[in-house]
């Protein structure tokens, strides 16, 4: 699978795929072999069959992949397209919609620094911050509180969907305010966390 270590282009922009229903990785596979480069997050997770328990290899947000890829080139788009397990672009009525490079560096840094975390659909509000201090330091998202005290909720915002870690309040800044207590509670779904093997 590409990774981000390509030469990053100026006209080249992420831009999130839908894919079938459990066809990432199949699609990730050709991607790597159309040499597009694109980025699957994945987690490990331990399964269990009537005969075994095994670790595998599970998308963080299901049904979807990124692709880092310039539009305007020919066929570019086309070729992403046609890969088997892809279904389209993420996007509006005029095309895919890019994807910032920060938001797919910043699940980069949660996923490689394999703290425990939490899949989760985004958030429309929240306050804005930015780790300070620690192994997280530049990565931005949304605090929230739960039960068990202060999440950074890391977010693809094209995709609605997140990463919630925990965080101490000192080691964030603030970053922007956009912030409605009522909704904002409302809107968090983050399961149980999911702590890295």
């Amino acid at each position: 699978m590409a990774d981000g270590n390509a030469m990053y282009d100026s006209e080249f922009r992420w831009y999130a795929i839908w894919t079938r229903s459990r066809q990432e990785k199949v699609a990730s596979a050709i991607l790597h072999d159309l040499g597009v480069q694109h980025y699957l997050p994945l987690k490990s997770e331990l399964r269990q069959w009537s005969d075994r328990k095994q670790m595998v290899e599970m998308p963080v947000f299901s049904g979807y992949l990124f692709v880092y890829i310039n539009p305007s080139l020919k066929n570019s788009r086309l070729q992403v397209l046609k890969s088997p397990g892809v279904v389209a672009f993420v996007g509006n009525q005029s095309g895919p919609l890019p994807i910032p490079e920060k938001e797919i560096e910043d699940i980069r840094t949660v996923l490689a620094t394999r703290v425990g975390y939490s899949p989760c659909t985004s958030l429309n509000r929240g306050d804005r911050v930015r780790v300070i201090r620690g192994s997280l330091t530049g990565v931005e998202g949304t605090l929230v509180n739960d039960n068990s005290g202060a999440r950074l909720v890391v977010s693809i915002e094209m995709i609605r969907q997140s990463l919630s870690v925990n965080v101490l309040r000192d080691d964030v800044e603030l970053v922007s305010t956009n912030w409605d207590r009522t909704t904002h509670f409302a809107q968090v779904r983050c399961p149980t966390s999911f702590i890295p093997a």
